[in-house]
């Protein structure tokens, strides 16, 4: 039998959880804003900010006879929403957690977030995903606030979608279309735009509808006759197979893309540069430990999936040896299994990395559940044998007893802060001696006119000491195979 509570009642308990004007990132993120003064050091030039927030004009557009002398400025009508939960397991504060995360992603989308309800029951309605009863008391809730869409935290199956939509008469999305949306609006470079559009096909292709004329059938197949003989293919049907035919050819040109990023992977594998993938949730500060760690200049915005498109910087530890740090798309829970297919090429550079930074954020109320959907998709896309280092981000604003309790849990975890640079020194030497080491010492006396194996020594290589000495340099050196080999026949006498 499944228990219920009404809408007025998990109103009232959200209410009192969060206090009236608390916005749902501060749930996620910590309550700090971004200043030029305090972050513009570590974050470098953004160019990204500024073009999201400018209103740019551009002369000579307007087709008016005479000039215009008053300017009537309209704020955009941002969306108005309710979410609505289905509370199945776990405690009734992962519940909120869970619906404070959806409102967090439905402000990242632009819309305006005026209540949100939760329905207690062992598992999701099959018909409309809350049951007949509620889905009559959201409707009243619906009127009530004025609202123009509902937003489900699950993902809804296609009749789910149209019986809610029968009841509440407001547009219903679920918790994939939202995401899906931010994606959409985020996806800046070629390949990035034509992985989210992929996935926006594969979610809305089983989600058409026809009305009217779409389901009519269209004039038959047949060879001749003036009116052809018997029934076509339906509107929708026709829809149906032209988004199939745009699926294939977009896999086509996303495989196109990938053997461009394989064969620089490639050409860093053949100069034995390793390679520390950046993974964690997102918001979690992976774009800002990049741009501590290299100044790379990476968009940092207080926003769910701010940055999609990986980056790739050239860094060096302490000891010098050159490696690179790759910034890759951020995780959520139940994070659509459209996005992992479609971003799989992406999130290869985690797989074929020699290390994880695996970002959490410590000021989040419940840490654990990141680190759990982060590792969930590692898995998914067979990175589980890459060593992991667990980067506690946002010390500075994180609880002190949440910090001492992933750092007991956490064995090969490093509390830091990229916002104020605590923790980065031994960060940077925890990646030192976990980053793979060249497997053969060699002791060898370059002659000056060979200067490039010892080039080739100091970066592609470890050097343990080097001295110059008339007849040219002494090296003592960890390097790979193939380095070890051409610098065999200047092993000193002494050594031989």
């Amino acid at each position: 039998m499944t228990s219920s509570s009404s809408p007025s009642q998990d109103t009232q308990r959200l209410a009192h959880a969060y206090p009236e004007g608390l916005r749902a990132d501060a749930l996620m993120e910590e309550d700090v804003a971004w200043s030029h003064e305090i972050d513009g050091e570590r974050d470098g030039d953004q160019f990204d900010r500024s073009e999201r927030a400018a209103l740019r004009r551009v002369v000579g557009l307007s087709t008016e006879l005479e000039d215009v002398t008053e300017v009537e400025y309209r704020q955009l009508r941002l969306e108005r929403v309710v979410l609505v939960g289905v509370w199945t397991t776990g405690t009734a504060q992962d519940a909120d957690n869970s619906l404070a995360e959806l409102a967090a992603l439905a402000e990242t989308a632009g819309a305006l977030v005026l209540d949100g309800v939760i329905q207690r029951r062992d598992k999701p309605d099959a018909a409309t995903y809350i049951g007949s009863g509620k889905a009559a008391e959201l409707r009243d809730v619906v009127i009530e606030t004025g609202a123009d869409t509902v937003i489900c935290d699950g993902e809804l199956s296609p009749g789910q979608l149209i019986q809610l939509e029968d009841v509440v008469k407001v547009k219903v999305i679920d918790r994939t279309a939202l995401i899906l949306d931010i994606f959409a609006q985020h996806a800046k470079s070629r390949e990035g735009k034509a992985q989210v559009a992929l996935a926006q096909m594969q979610y809305m292709l089983p989600r058409l509808r026809g009305w009217g004329q779409s389901l009519s059938r269209q004039m038959g197949g047949g060879r001749g006759g003036l009116a052809t003989r018997g029934p076509g293919e339906t509107k929708i049907e026709t829809d149906r197979r032209r988004i199939r035919e745009k699926m294939a050819k977009m896999r086509r040109e996303i495989a196109d893309m990938k053997t461009g990023r394989e064969i620089k992977r490639q050409e860093r594998r053949r100069n034995k540069v390793p390679s520390v993938a950046i993974a964690g949730y997102t918001n979690a500060g992976k774009s800002s430990l990049l741009n501590r760690l290299t100044g790379a200049g990476v968009l940092v915005e207080n926003a769910l999936f701010a940055t999609l498109d990986p980056t790739v910087r050239r860094a060096e530890t302490p000891s010098g040896r050159l490696h690179t740090l790759v910034d890759t798309v951020g995780f959520v829970r139940h994070l659509p299994h459209h996005l992992v297919e479609a971003f799989r090429s992406t999130m290869e550079e985690v797989g074929d990395s020699d290390l994880i930074l695996h970002v959490v954020d410590g000021s989040h109320p419940v840490p654990e559940e990141q680190l759990a959907a982060v590792r969930e998709v590692i898995r998914d896309v067979g990175a589980t044998d890459v060593p992991e280092i667990v980067v506690i981000n946002k010390a500075d604003a994180a609880d002190p007893l949440v910090l001492q309790r992933l750092l007991r849990v956490e064995k090969r975890s490093i509390a830091v802060s990229a916002r104020t640079g605590q923790g980065i020194e031994e960060l940077l030497a925890l990646i030192d001696d976990e980053l793979p080491r060249p497997s053969v010492e060699v002791d060898a006396l370059v002659p000056y006119t060979h200067g490039k194996l010892v080039a080739r020594a100091h970066t592609e290589g470890e050097v343990i000491s080097e001295e110059h000495t008339a007849e040219g340099t002494l090296l003592k050196v960890r390097v790979h195979d193939e380095l070890a080999a051409d610098l065999a026949p200047y092993a000193p006498v002494s050594a031989a």
